[in-house]
C-alpha cells in the first residue's frame, strides 16, 4: 500500500460550516405580548400612585420631609444597590443563554435570586427598624404611604424570584428553542420592571426634599 506523501493542497475548498442556530430573530421584541400589556398596565398604576404621593406632599411639606429625614438612607441604598446588580446579572445571563452557555447563564440566574433574597431580608430589617421606632402606616400620611408602596412593591419582588425559578429552571434544560428563550426575556423584563419601580420609589421616599 503506497500513502501519499504529499501535503494536503492548501487551497482545497473545505465543507462548508454547520450555520449556527440563532434562537433570537433580529429586531423581534424581547418577550411575549402579554408581558408588555402587564408591564404597561402596571406602570400605570404606579405612575396614579406616585401622582398621589407627590400632590400628598406639596399639601404636607414639612410633615412629610420631617418624616422623610427619619428614613435610614442606607436601607434604601443598599435595596437599589441589590436590585441594579441583580439586572445587570438578568441581562448577562440572557446573553449567555443566546450564545448556548447554559451553564453560566443559569449561574447568572442564581446570582440575581440571591440580590432578591437580600432585598427581602433587608426590606425586613428596615421595617422592623421603623416600626421599633414607632412609625406605623397610621402615623401620618407619609408613613402611610411608605408602608403601602413599598409593601406592593415587596409583593412584586416575591412574584419576581418565582419567575426567577422558572428562568432557572428553563436555562438548565439540555437546550432552548425559540419558546424557552421568549419565556425568560419575559421574566427579565418582568424583572427590570421591579428595579425600575424601585429606582422611583427610593428617589421619593429617600431623596425627595
Amino acid at each position: 500500500m503506497i500513502m501519499n506523501a504529499w501535503p494536503a493542497d492548501p487551497f482545497a475548498s473545505k465543507p462548508p460550516r454547520a450555520p449556527r442556530r440563532r434562537l433570537r430573530e433580529p429586531g423581534h421584541v424581547p418577550g411575549e405580548i402579554g408581558i408588555w400589556v402587564f408591564i404597561f398596565g402596571d406602570l400605570l398604576v404606579f405612575a396614579l400612585f406616585f401622582g398621589v404621593f407627590v400632590h400628598e406632599r406639596s399639601r404636607s411639606a414639612g410633615l412629610f420631609e420631617q418624616a422623610r429625614e427619619h428614613m435610614n438612607l442606607m436601607f434604601g441604598a443598599g435595596n437599589t444597590f441589590l436590585l441594579l446588580t441583580g439586572s445587570l446579572f438578568v441581562a448577562l445571563s440572557l446573553n449567555s443563554l443566546r450564545q448556548g452557555a447554559s451553564g453560566r447563564g443559569s449561574r447568572m440566574i442564581l446570582v440575581t435570586l440571591l440580590c432578591g433574597a437580600g432585598f427581602v431580608v433587608n426590606k425586613f430589617l428596615e421595617y422592623s427598624s421603623e416600626l421599633g421606632a414607632g412609625h406605623t402606616p397610621s402615623t401620618n400620611s407619609f408613613y402611610m404611604y411608605y408602608f403601602v408602596f413599598t409593601g406592593i412593591h415587596l409583593l412584586h419582588l416575591l412574584l419576581g424570584m418565582v419567575a426567577l425559578v422558572i428562568m432557572y429552571l428553563i436555562a438548565r434544560k439540555p437546550s432552548l428553542g425559540r419558546r424557552d428563550l421568549r419565556n425568560l426575556e419575559a421574566g427579565a423584563c418582568y424583572w427590570h420592571l421591579i428595579d425600575l419601580l424601585w429606582i422611583v420609589l427610593f428617589a421619593l421616599l429617600y431623596l425627595m426634599r
